[in-house]
């Protein structure tokens, strides 16, 4: 099942463990503009890449008024370590059985070297201060994407 969502409909609630030590849910966010990102695994090179972007315009991000948040199905000791490496100023949620994965359509069969498996698609989605879609990206490609997440959180105008 595709799952796939339109601007301005509000998105899937959850509830996540959080790095922090807390449980988080993405309506403690709301008043603020929320970037979640899905990512396949902490410390490999396409998604410390991608991590490091948001970092790296994290004070960027804040200006515009949005919290950051990544997740991927990595538990939480793997999290601490990246951030700890990577010095990452954001929350990192643990979704070890997949479930939010794949309540926002981005838990997918994936091939590699012929082999086939179940993983995360990278994915980001840019969600208004009302809990609603501003715009998805699906199947992301890492070249340039932070800055393009960056302009439409800094316009926040939901769009068709």
């Amino acid at each position: 099942m595709t799952v796939q969502f339109q601007p301005g409909e509000t998105v899937p609630e959850f509830t996540l463990p959080g790095s922090d030590g807390k449980e988080v849910s993405l309506s403690d966010f709301r008043g603020s503009k929320v970037v979640l990102f899905f990512y396949p695994k902490d410390m490999t090179p396409t998604c410390t890449q991608q991590t490091c972007d948001f970092r790296d315009d994290y004070s960027k991000f804040k200006q515009a008024g949005a919290v950051v948040i990544g997740i991927s199905p990595d538990p939480l000791k793997s999290h601490s370590k990246f951030i700890e490496k990577y010095n990452l100023p954001f929350l990192l949620l643990a979704d070890e059985e997949h479930k939010v994965c794949e309540l926002y359509g981005v838990w997918k069969l994936k091939k590699m070297f012929g082999r086939e498996y179940m993983g995360v698609e990278r994915s980001t989605f840019a969600i208004n201060e009302q809990g609603q879609l501003i715009k998805e990206w699906r199947k992301v490609r890492i070249k340039d994407h932070v800055k393009t997440v960056l302009g439409v959180v800094a316009d926040g105008e939901v769009r068709p």
